[in-house]
């Protein structure tokens, strides 16, 4: 047990344990103080990943990075900054919201090793919330996340590990061969990923890049789409571009939403289809012995 102190004692005491504490002073107690930093805007980081799921608006109180090890729903692969000093967030449609997707575009694709679109990928641009952007906030982020399907209605996977260079030739996140679900009209309703070593009827082929031009609405305006998807069966299989490819293989074209379209995605998907026979093995390289001109 320790022993007791009086009253007296302890006063002397915490006076002294007071001055011990203190250093010599000239009389003025705001003199010797340095200025605060500056309040500076939030801004994430670069590189880090977030467990929760993608957002179009992004806020402090939200923000919790974590290391890519940790099971995760998104990667951010770069942060820009807007140039612009406008009072309030871009529109949807605006030149400067159009310019950070179109970036984010380039630096995920070089993030990855290839057009992200070319992997179960989908590419999210988050920018300030109104509160952050009133506060001074000016960045955009890039995030990026693996999707069970590059077909519409795909699921966010949780994964781990980091997305840089995950899109190297033989990556399972690589789009390829595809087995197809037919729609009423005879068509393509739904695509879904396969071992290109099992039979299937379709494969991945490339992006084809829309020029910039209203989003499609009626048939006329998806020829140009139909047209360049062709184009990139012809270079894939190794087979003429001519009117001939027509009769080889058919062709299935998956656009951006019209709201991506909007912001400035421009990159369709291109699957080539033979809608009257399955195949195993790949068709890159299949060339005219391989996908004949077929008589109907």
């Amino acid at each position: 047990m320790g022993h007791r102190v009086g009253k007296g004692a302890s006063a002397v005491a915490v006076v002294a344990l007071l001055v011990g504490c203190a250093g010599p002073t000239d009389g003025d107690l705001t003199d010797d103080w340095g200025a605060l930093p500056a309040a500076s805007p939030f801004t994430p980081e670069a590189g880090v990943c977030q467990v929760a799921d993608a957002t179009a608006q992004a806020t402090l109180a939200a923000y919790q990075p974590v290391e890519c090890t940790v099971p995760h729903r998104v990667e951010t692969v770069h942060v820009g900054t807007f140039s612009t000093g406008q009072s309030g967030s871009p529109a949807a449609d605006s030149a400067d919201l159009r310019g950070a997707f179109a970036d984010c575009d380039v630096r995920s694709s070089t993030y990855v090793g290839a057009d992200w679109r070319a992997g179960r990928l989908r590419l999210w641009l988050a920018v300030p919330s109104p509160s952050g952007w009133a506060a001074g906030s000016r960045w955009y982020r890039c995030d990026l996340t693996e999707v069970t399907t590059a077909e519409a209605g795909a699921e966010v996977v949780l994964r781990t590990g980091s997305l840089r260079g995950a899109l190297a030739d033989g990556s399972p996140l690589r789009l390829g061969c595809q087995q197809s679900g037919p729609d009423r009209g005879g068509g393509v309703d739904t695509l879904r990923p396969v071992d290109c070593r099992s039979r299937h009827d379709a494969e991945f082929v490339g992006v084809w890049r829309a020029p910039d031009r209203p989003y499609p609405t009626v048939d006329a305006d998806w020829a140009p789409l139909y047209a360049g998807c062709r184009s990139e069966i012809a270079r894939f299989a190794e087979v003429p571009d001519d009117p001939t490819l027509r009769l080889r293989v058919d062709v299935v074209v998956r656009p951006p939403s019209a709201g991506r379209w909007g912001v400035g995605d421009r990159g369709v998907r291109c699957y080539l289809w033979l809608s009257d026979r399955q195949v195993t093995g790949s068709l890159q390289g299949a060339g005219p012995a391989r996908l004949p001109v077929r008589n109907r």
